[in-house]
């Protein structure tokens, strides 16, 4: 039996619930926070849904990104922390500081009591959104080399996934101490919903090209990557010494345009094909690149493929 107590932030978040369950299967300790005691029973219902009949080393904490209160309770013990718990907005805000604020100062509230708690090393999870949104080179290729610049005019979600991860590096320069950091910056991320802990990916995309509600394919493409690949990675991330300091992509091979998932869902559930709409292809110059050799390299990771993880979705929702 591990004794190692790790802190998961939100846990009540798509990742974070994949996270929780593959820590016990591996037989940590596990803290979680949570904004109100009531959310408790979603987790504890999802863990077993997912096989964990007992649930006696987790351990709830109430907590709010946008509070100090509870963090050093929470965090108290833990020689890890994967700050997993980031807003995702259902829609753009007005003012984009209602985003951009609450993920950076929740990223260094977390920051700041992992330090003073002594913890050993926090992976904080990021997003593409911070990487790949810069450069519209055609072809290029993304590696965790690459910066989305906060002053380039993006949606608010993808300025505040900047803005918060510099403020992380930047913090941990001037006030880490002896605490590491790992980053994970993950594309769009599908996989199995948990009793019914989902996703805005899945929630959108799946749910709306399923249900006839998205009729045109968007002039883009999205890296895919699976949800159990993601918590994956983060505990390979924590655990492997030379992870400190790194931020590592989380993607699988290739990307998707929406009509790329229709097409995958019709071809493999038929039976969900009936209100779909006929989606059309994307020019193949607006195929994004994106690497995860890195992760690949350095901690032996490696990713679904990315038609399981939008199949694993689907099949959450539309029971095979």
């Amino acid at each position: 039996m591990k004794q190692e107590k790790v802190l998961v932030t939100g846990g009540t978040g798509f990742v974070a619930i994949h996270t929780i369950q593959q820590l016990l299967q591996q037989g940590y300790t596990v803290n979680t926070t949570v904004r109100t005691m009531q959310k408790k029973d979603v987790v504890v219902k999802a863990l077993q849904e997912a096989g964990i009949a007992h649930t006696g080393r987790i351990h709830f904490f109430e907590a709010d990104l946008n509070s100090n209160a509870g963090w050093a309770a929470a965090v108290a013990g833990c020689r890890y922390v994967l700050h997993v718990a980031s807003p995702f907005p259902a829609a753009e805000p007005e003012n984009p500081d209602e985003l951009i604020i609450p993920a950076r100062d929740g990223a260094l509230r977390v920051l700041k009591a992992a330090v003073a708690a002594g913890v050993q090393r926090t992976v904080l999870t990021s997003s593409f959104a911070a990487v790949g949104y810069s450069n519209n080179t055609p072809g290029y290729v993304f590696t965790e080399s690459d910066w989305t610049q906060p002053e380039t005019p993006n949606r608010a979600y993808i300025r505040s996934k900047a803005i918060a991860e510099k403020a992380a590096w930047d913090f941990m320069e001037k006030e880490g101490g002896d605490m590491e950091l790992s980053v994970i910056n993950p594309v769009g991320i599908f996989g199995p919903a948990l009793g019914g802990i989902s996703s805005a990916s899945l929630d959108t995309v799946i749910t709306g090209i399923v249900e006839g509600q998205i009729t045109e394919t968007p002039p883009f493409t999205m890296g895919v990557v699976d949800v159990r690949d993601v918590a994956d990675i983060h505990i390979k991330a924590m655990l492997h010494p030379a992870a400190a300091g790194e931020r590592f992509l989380a993607t699988s091979e290739g990307a998707m345009s929406f009509a790329d998932v229709a097409a995958l869902i019709k071809k493999e559930r038929p039976q969900l094909a009936g209100r779909m709409a006929d989606l059309q292809p994307v020019d193949n110059s607006l195929y994004v690149h994106i690497s995860a050799a890195k992760a690949a390299k350095m901690l032996n990771w490696h990713a679904r493929p990315k038609e399981e993880a939008i199949l694993a979705g689907a099949d959450s929702f539309y029971k095979p």
